[in-house]
Order: structure tokens, then sequence, then C-alpha cells
């Protein structure tokens, strides 16, 4: 029970208040802890947390590896594009980040869309083009689940903003992969993935040492590999972060000099009303009423 009164009252509400705001503090810095700490109680059911990997484009002025997206695409096409979908990627979004204007339009004549209805009122086959978008591997999601013993392979135009923990949380599920431990047991068609919720994923694994052969001669290990496709796919779903770090300096910047202005300005202005002195000197007859007219 807290009090006001003076005296020793007072003393008791003051420790009671400090004893309430330590153990505030306390608490939240044990829940952001907790909350950082890859293994804990209930890691079965919501998975492992990843670790904190060294992406580049992480840091607060960091940017995209362009290198590394081209090689992520590379990775996407020959690895990933047999199940996922890209559907919010164009061929043209490769243009100017990746690839030349005449290598992303060659790669999109390598597929047939269906286009029309033409003169004749028919849909038709036509190569691809800038404006299309990346083909999907299924045609609707039943021929998906279909193919996928009835789990559904996600579209991967989003996936690193989709998930918590972002590309840590994918580059640590495509390389957890590793045997159940005794006591767990895990279905038939399914593999086990500490990272993943649950621990049993339906997507096997896919990338492994050597699985793509990169035409720069960047080592093509399993590590290299996943670092690669992550950081395409975190370009995919956060294309413009360059952009958007680069003008965050310009503003920051400017904002700067903008605030050193102003303070100058405040200064300059005030400094002779906020100095000067005032003196207030008394009348020689201030004790005479202004009425009297005698001398």
């Amino acid at each position: 029970r807290f009090t006001t009164q003076a005296g020793s009252n007072n003393v008791t509400y003051n420790a009671a208040m400090g004893a309430l705001g330590a153990t505030a503090i306390g608490s939240g810095v044990l829940l952001f802890n907790l909350n950082r700490t890859a293994a804990y109680a209930n890691m079965e059911a919501e998975g492992l947390h990843p670790a904190d990997y060294p992406f580049p484009q992480k840091k607060m002025l960091g940017t995209f590896d362009h290198a590394s997206i081209r090689r992520g695409f590379q990775v996407f096409k020959e690895v990933c594009a047999a199940c996922h979908s890209l559907d919010l990627v164009y061929w043209r979004n490769l243009v100017g980040v990746a690839y030349s204007d005449e290598e992303a339009r060659a790669m999109a004549e390598e597929y047939e869309y269906t286009d029309g209805p033409d003169d004749q009122g028919e849909m038709f086959e036509r190569t691809g083009k800038l404006t299309d978008p990346i083909p999907r591997p299924y045609a609707n999601e039943e021929a998906a689940r279909a193919a996928n013993a009835g789990a559904l392979p996600p579209d991967l135009s989003l996936i690193t903003k989709a998930r918590h923990g972002g590309v840590d949380y994918i580059y640590a599920l495509l390389t957890g992969y590793t045997d159940a431990p005794a006591g767990v047991d895990i279905k038939e068609g399914l593999n086990y993935n500490p990272y993943f919720p649950g621990g049993s994923i339906a997507m096997a694994q896919n990338i492994f040492d050597g699985v793509v052969e990169y035409e720069d001669g960047t080592p093509n290990t399993a590590s290299q590999i996943t670092k690669d496709v992550v950081t395409f796919l975190n370009w995919a779903a956060e294309p413009e972060l360059d952009d958007r770090k680069k003008i965050g300096a310009k503003a920051a910047l400017l904002f700067s000099s903008l605030t050193l202005i102003a303070l100058w300005i405040k200064r300059n202005r005030w400094h002779t009303i906020k100095t000067r002195k005032i003196v207030f000197n008394s009348p020689k007859n201030w004790g005479k009423s202004p009425f009297d007219k005698s001398k």
C-alpha cells in the first residue's frame, strides 16, 4: 500500500517505486536476452532461432552484393525454380541489377508464354520478353500440391520478409538439415530441420557442394551457394534497399546541416536579447506625488 504521508511513509513509497522500476527494467532485459537465445524451452514448436549471419546488406549503410545476386538467380533457376514460383519478379527487374538488357532478353526468350487473343480470338504461344514475369513451375495450386505430396511450395518473391528472422532464417533453414535426434519421430516423406517450426519439413535438402557451376569461377560450396540464393531472394523482396539507404544517407546529411544552421541562426538572433542587462534607475523624486504642483 503506497502512501504519500510525510516522514517514514515517504521513504516506503520511494523504495516501493524504485523496486517496481527495477523489476520492470530487469524483466525487459531478461525477455530481450531470452529472445536472442538460440535454444529455449519451446524450440521444437517454434523452431530454433537462427544465428546472426554477416550479410552486408544488413548493415546500416550496407548494400547488396550484385555479383552475389547474379549467382543467386542462377541457383534459383537451376535448383529452386523446379518447385517454387517468383510471381512478383519480372525479367526487366534483372536489368541493371545483375544482367544486361541483352542477357535478360536472351533468358526470357528461352521460355514460351501463352498470349492473346489474336485476330481470330485464339490464344497463342510466343517467346518471352522483358515484360513477362519469371515463369511458374506449375500451372496452378492443385498441380503444385499434386507434385509435392500435398504440400504447397510457397512463392519466394517476399519470403525473406514473410519469415521471422529474414535472411538469417532462410540461410539457417537451407543449411540446417540433419538427422533427427533420438526420440523424434519423422513421418515418411518429411525431413528433419530444427529451424523449421515443428522440426518436420516437406522440402528435402537441395543444396550441396557443387550443385551448380558458377560462370565466374566462385567456389561452389554449399554455404556459398546458400549465401548467394538468399541474397537474391532478399533483393527480390526489397529491390529498393540500395536506393532507400542512399536517400536516407543524403537526408541525414541534409537535415544535420540544416540543424546546425538553425542552431547558429537561433544563437545569432537571440544572443543580444539573452545577454542584455536590464537596469532600473529610480527617479530622484520617487516619493513625490505626480499631482503635487508645488516645487
